[in-house]
């Protein structure tokens, strides 16, 4: 055999070996396509909320649910997974095969702030997580129970520093952003109010009604309709601004000693870690549609939750934001974690 033909036969086999190669490398590619062409077909849909029925993430969940599955072609069911702070509901999605079929109505309390409190939660939500897109913010707001006498937010502050450690207030978890509520709180006003934290709003709810304890922070959607009913005293929302479904409500910020106070609570749609990029271009796609239906927008909107949509990317972002920022108040909140 000459030298010219040796030459030609192996390049002959070094081009067979690199189609075969690209040919193999292409197969994930062409069977996510089919994975996403034959999703979800009939098959429901669980979408996973951290907290009891009756919570803020729940009524986000429902809201969205029904007409995703419309848009989906399939039912998209709700499981509530309480405990916590959310992180057990986490860990569940984190574990779920990555088909499309588990989802998770998740905040920025179980994927960026829960781990950075909480050694026990295992799981990175910057890492474990495949972000779908934003639902929306929910700004929160501070209520006193109606037996504590307390009116106003300068008025729980004086009482907080004339008898420290006189007050106690509710979240719904260590490591939520409720307790990074009151902490930052804490931190703006020199105060020491008392954390204690509960598994979710309902019980939360009963416990400032009753006058077991004296303050609390919920969710705006939460917080309203007991506001309204007289079962809460609204001592001021959480971000800048006021809220657009409670106008009448102060900011906090608006209290001299809280100037420039201002957190707020995102609700985001994630599945489990690799899940398909078509699958999750679909679903990025149905849940911007869906936010965007006049009867999801308004129900969203009367309940507080300023709804936005995003690309999976933008909520990557916010979540590594969000990371570091909270990593810096951790320490001094895990003082009074209650």
């Amino acid at each position: 055999m000459s030298f010219l033909h040796s030459l030609k036969s192996a390049k002959r086999r070094t081009l067979i070996r690199a189609c075969a190669l690209a040919a193999l490398a292409a197969v994930p590619a062409f069977t996510g396509l089919a994975q996403a062409q034959d999703w979800p077909g009939k098959k429901p849909i669980t979408l996973v909320v951290g907290f009891p029925a009756g919570g803020s993430a729940d009524m986000i969940a429902r809201t969205v649910a029904e007409p995703l599955g419309k848009r989906l072609g399939t039912a998209v069911v709700i499981e509530n997974v309480s405990g916590a702070g959310g992180t057990i509901a986490g860990q569940k999605v984190v574990n779920a095969a990555p088909d499309g079929y588990t989802l998770f109505m998740a905040s920025g309390s179980e994927v960026s702030i829960a781990r950075l409190f909480n050694p026990a939660v295992k799981y990175n939500g910057e890492t474990d997580f495949t972000p779908i897109g934003l639902v929306g913010d929910v700004p929160m707001v501070l209520v006193a129970s109606p037996k504590s006498g307390l009116k106003s937010a300068p008025e729980a502050l004086l009482k907080a520093r004339r008898e420290p450690a006189s007050l106690s207030y509710a979240s719904s978890g260590v490591g939520t952003v409720l307790h990074v509520a009151g902490e930052l709180l804490n931190q703006k006003a020199g105060t020491r109010i008392t954390h204690v934290p509960y598994r979710g709003a309902a019980q939360m709810a009963v416990d400032v009604a009753g006058g077991n304890i004296e303050l609390a922070f919920f969710m705006t959607p939460t917080a309203l309709p007991h506001i309204e009913a007289g079962k809460m005293v609204a001592l001021g929302v959480t971000t800048l601004g006021r809220s657009r479904a409670a106008p009448q409500i102060p900011s906090l910020s608006e209290t001299p000693a809280l100037k420039g106070y201002d957190i707020s609570l995102w609700n985001g749609l994630f599945g489990p870690a690799k899940l398909p990029p078509a699958i999750t271009a679909r679903l990025n796609k149905e849940l911007n549609d869906v936010l965007r239906e006049p009867a999801v927008w308004q129900k969203l909107q009367k309940a507080g939750v300023e709804t936005q949509g995003s690309t999976p990317q933008a909520l990557t972002q916010r979540i590594r934001d969000e990371v570091k920022r909270v990593q810096s108040i951790a320490p001094a909140a895990m003082k009074t974690s209650g």
